[in-house]
């Protein structure tokens, strides 16, 4: 079984868990020694019935046959109490292992994907991100809970049954055993081909995840587009996909018990014939022969479940070859250990110096730009669409890696900083807010969690979040819903920047913080950016000019540069382009 790369790989994972393996693999060898105990004491009953005082039991010294058989009883409840006993150990054993390393795996994952990079998650779909962190960690869970314990056990019952065969006649054995080359073979032949088969049912899972995922979280996109029938057809399309995968896969294992099940009949046949012949011969004992029969249907007939074991084995190797993948894949982000004290970077600049950016497959977006946001002052960036101004803010929290160039502050690339350092000395207002399923107090307590309920609600009353959240029924225990959508966008604006106030970062970023608000929302959300930005280094990337008018200083970008700089009256008097934009916002160039 250890002969593929993903069996081994999941052995290394299990490491430290070795002393637990090996008690609860020999509880399972153990159980299944005294469960093959009940055969030899048939044989020895029958032994006592037929020979009385000449029986293999008075050749030690228990002569009278009813001693035999009170022997015979007493022998009969330690065996199987013995079972019983290790049948509770192996079983709470693998259990507790099962959930243990389903437990540790899925830890691990999900840490190691938190550790990525932004590329790394633009290349895959969320959807089948779940799938492997959900239902391909159960499918290996699902097998060490009953998968090993079956495979240890056949292996047992091999071993156990061939050498009492032995022991009694070498040439029924022979017979006996002639069909578990064969059954061995078409087994290792099975999971072979079964093999791609499941890799083919995960990958399909994993896609059918990903449109599931993806049409749950839109489905206000879906039934506005009244496109309901066209997403049913994309989930039937891939539906039917892992239908058909799954297919393949239970056609082969579905063939697989009927042919070994013509296989043991053929040894078991053997043994009833060939054992008869010997016994009524005279050279076999009648005890004996009993004890042939019995031992030959323990031996043959668990392997019928050969296929169901090794279909569960090939599901869990499926899966964990994707589990272990995501674990081994490179973390591409490296970081340094530079990590400044507080005051440093509240009184340190941060500049983008001859810095050259470009997304996969697409045109460079930045070629050699050189940009200083001053300590304490607040730039706002504005731009049309496509200029650049949300990538900088990937940059800056190192969501994105420049393919030339630096961004350095406190003097020193922040690649040379901790990522620790450097995210948790920015507080980010994005224009995508995501809130989390919990109560407001919680979802502003995100932005530092060890703060009090206190200066929980002295951050909402800077952002001027405490008025709407006092008028709402439960107060700050409202439950937010997933992803905020019981509260309006505004409501929910003003809960991102209490969670930012609540940070206190040395460096604040609005990313179109008041794109999705009306006019009246956006006044009270200026006041409040105002409020948090005074002797703070604050970015306010706008695509309402209203928003940035009062910043110490506005930046536009077009097409990967700056193409003007300086305070709101300077540019406008420029006539240039951001003139032309506050003139179509304002109405006055209609």
């Amino acid at each position: 079984m250890g002969e593929g790369g993903p069996f081994r790989r999941l052995l290394n994972y299990m490491k430290p868990h070795r002393r637990t393996v090996r008690l609860a693999a020999f509880c399972s060898v153990f159980n299944k020694f005294w469960d093959l105990a009940p055969p030899l004491l048939i044989g020895l009953a029958v032994d006592v019935v037929v020979l009385r005082e000449e029986s293999t039991l008075a050749n030690v010294g228990l002569v009278d046959p009813w001693h035999q058989l009170v022997a015979l009883s007493v022998l009969t409840f330690l065996i199987w109490g013995l079972e019983s006993l290790f049948e509770y150990f192996y079983g709470v054993l693998w259990r507790n292992l099962a959930q243990t390393v389903q437990h540790e795996l899925r830890l691990d994952t999900f840490d190691h994907v938190q550790q990525q990079g932004m590329t790394w998650f633009d290349e895959r779909q969320k959807g089948d991100i779940l799938a492997i962190l959900n239902d391909d960690i159960n499918q290996l869970e699902r097998f060490l809970d009953k998968g090993a314990n079956d495979l240890l056990q056949v292996s047992t019952t091999v071993i156990v049954v061939g050498a009492v065969f032995l022991l009694i006649s070498w040439q029924v054995a022979l017979f006996a055993v002639l069909p578990i080359p064969l059954i061995v073979w078409g087994s290792f032949r099975y999971q072979r081909s079964l093999e791609p088969r499941y890799a083919k049912v995960r990958q399909a899972a994993g896609q059918m995840n990903a449109l599931l995922e993806n049409d749950l979280s839109g489905m206000s996109t879906v039934q506005s587009f009244t496109a309901e029938a066209n997403e049913l057809r994309r989930v039937e399309v891939l539906s039917d996909a892992y239908r058909e995968a799954n297919r393949e896969a239970i056609r082969l294992s579905a063939a697989f018990t009927p042919l070994i099940r013509m296989a043991i009949l053929v040894g078991f046949t053997a043994t009833l014939l060939l054992g008869g012949w010997f016994t009524l011969e005279g050279t076999m004992a009648v005890g004996a022969y009993s004890v042939l029969v019995f031992m030959t249907q323990r031996l043959l007939w668990p392997l019928t479940r050969l296929g169901e074991t090794f279909d569960l084995y090939q599901r869990a190797m499926a899966s964990s070859t994707r589990v272990l993948d995501v674990l081994a894949s490179p973390i591409e982000l490296q970081q340094g250990e530079y990590s400044p004290d507080l005051e440093t970077r509240k009184t340190s600049s941060i500049a983008l110096e001859d810095l050259s950016f470009g997304y996969p497959d697409r045109e460079p977006l930045f070629n050699h730009l050189s940009l200083t946001f001053e300590h304490g002052k607040t730039t706002g960036v504005v731009g049309s669409t496509g200029a650049g101004k949300t990538s900088l803010v990937r940059l800056l929290l190192r969501f994105a890696e420049p393919q030339q160039g630096h961004v350095t502050w406190c003097d020193q690339p922040i690649e040379t900083w901790k990522l620790h350092s450097l995210r948790s000395s920015i507080a980010l207002v994005d224009q995508h807010i995501t809130l989390f399923p919990t109560t407001i107090l919680e979802n502003i307590r995100y932005g530092r969690p060890a703060a009090t309920d206190e200066e929980v609600i002295e951050a909402a009353e800077i952002a001027e979040a405490a008025a709407f959240v006092a008028n709402l029924p439960s107060g700050w225990e409202t439950l937010v819903g997933e992803g905020g959508h019981r509260l309006s966008g505004g409501q929910r604006q003003r809960v991102a920047i209490a969670r930012a106030v609540l940070k206190d970062a040395p460096l604040l970023i609005l990313d179109e913080a008041t794109s999705a608000v009306d006019n009246e929302t956006e006044a009270a959300l200026q006041r409040s950016i105002e409020r948090i930005s005074r002797g703070r280094t604050t970015i306010v990337i706008a695509h309402r000019l209203s928003t940035v008018r009062n910043a110490d200083r506005i930046v536009v970008l077009e097409e990967g540069e700056v193409m003007e700089d300086g305070r709101h009256d300077d540019l406008v008097s420029l006539g240039g382009i951001y003139a032309r934009l506050w003139s179509v916002q304002t109405g006055e160039g209609r």
